[in-house]
């Protein structure tokens, strides 16, 4: 019964593959320290989901920047999110980066350390090759203040002084149980209210797979507006909220989580 299930699921869901060309071209660059550009990657990829990729909302994708474009981290044992922002960056067609975490953890788990040590060199990697910014994962850590600061300082001069910027980020920093919306970490919010405030309108998208297709669905761009006289953490949960719901109704609303 259990193998007729399991092949039901799978049958369910995308088939996610990465075209062999990419792969050897991406391996060079990591090795030789050359730049690639993730939309035409990440359109290489998409190219060949099966089903196709489903898009709902198409008269919100953004055509130019400034913009903030903020996405739900969507979950489920197997999938990988970056499919889905692969499947957001080959839909942008303007330069566009990601904030892209520098390690990825497991609390608890007894693989953490050599999971942490690959994803460092991982992350290192692309963020070169692809020219993405790096945050020290989330929730945040004691031994990353400096280093979390550090990063906040290099997001906001590249929205400073990049032409036009587009930063894309998944406030919610982590994989969610059973895929369902969460508040971001402590100060995200805070965060959003630096970018907005460097005149990034926010561009809201919901990611989750239905009938069989990954599926994404882009709402309307608005200015993320939040009292500056407002106390820090009372503007920090002002942000995250106006933000998280307006990504939660972009949603199922089985996924929309703390934000139903």
């Amino acid at each position: 019964m259990f193998d007729i299930e399991h092949s039901i699921f799978l049958s369910m869901i995308p088939k996610y593959e990465y075209p062999p060309i990419l792969i050897a071209g991406l391996t060079r660059a990591v090795l030789f320290g050359r730049r690639r550009d993730f939309h035409l990657d990440s359109q290489a990829c998409i190219r060949d989901l099966n089903p196709p990729l489903r898009v709902l909302g198409e008269e919100n994708i953004p055509q130019r920047g400034p913009c903030l474009i903020v996405m739900n981290h969507y979950f489920r044992l197997g999938f990988h999110v970056w499919w889905l922002s692969m499947a957001i960056s080959s839909l942008i067609p303007m330069k566009h980066t990601w904030l892209l975490a520098s390690e990825w953890t497991a609390p608890g788990q007894w693989y953490e350390p050599i999971k942490s040590g690959i994803s460092r060199f991982v992350s290192r990697r692309l963020s070169e090759v692809y020219g993405f910014l790096r945050m020290p994962p989330m929730p945040p850590r004691p031994q990353d203040v400096e280093a979390r600061a550090r990063a906040v300082r290099n997001a906001l001069s590249y929205v400073e002084h990049a032409p036009n910027p587009v930063l894309c980020i998944a406030p919610e920093g982590g994989d969610m149980p059973g895929g369902k919306l969460s508040w971001p970490p402590s100060g995200v919010g805070r965060f959003l209210c630096l970018l907005a405030e460097r005149g990034l309108p926010i561009v809201p998208v919901g990611g989750w797979e239905e009938a069989g297709a990954l599926t994404v669905r882009f709402g309307a761009a608005y200015p993320l507006q939040v009292p500056r006289e407002a106390k820090p953490d009372v503007r920090d949960h002002a942000a995250a909220q106006i933000v998280m719901k307006s990504i939660a109704c972009l949603l199922p609303e089985s996924l929309r989580g703390d934000f139903a």
